[in-house]
């Protein structure tokens, strides 16, 4: 074997190891990232029982070699989302006022999933 090909073996066991370190800081920023939107959605929840509050999750959806996606929803109470966070009408008229919990969070989580990336890159 000449001297290039030893090179050029090296250099693609190198980019590989590279790859493959790269997706394993990804998927491990995703997966903090995802914790920490969860725990955001929840501490900044309406309160009134404590259920709601308590039933946001974060699962993994897909995964294989190179990406992991996560979601985060409500397990049981999916059908307040969208009245907690932008408000709704009232049964004998006016408006109840939305509480945004949902949005802030994930922005700050598209922050910090950004941050957790270029942090392990570089």
């Amino acid at each position: 074997m000449t001297t290039v090909d030893a090179m050029a073996d090296e250099i693609m066991k190198g980019l590989t190891d590279y790859a493959d370190l790269a997706d394993e800081a990804m998927k491990k920023a995703v997966r903090k990232t995802a914790k920490s939107v969860k725990d955001e959605i929840s501490a900044n929840a309406p309160k009134r029982t404590g259920a709601y509050s308590k039933s946001w999750t974060a699962k993994k959806t897909k995964e294989n070699s190179h990406s992991l996606e996560m979601t985060v929803h409500s397990k049981n109470r999916y059908q307040l989302v969208h009245l907690l966070e932008k408000g709704h009408a009232k049964r004998g008229g006016g408006r109840v006022a939305g509480k945004p919990h949902i949005a802030p969070a994930e922005e700050k989580g598209a922050e910090m999933l950004e941050n957790l990336i270029k942090e392990a890159l570089s």
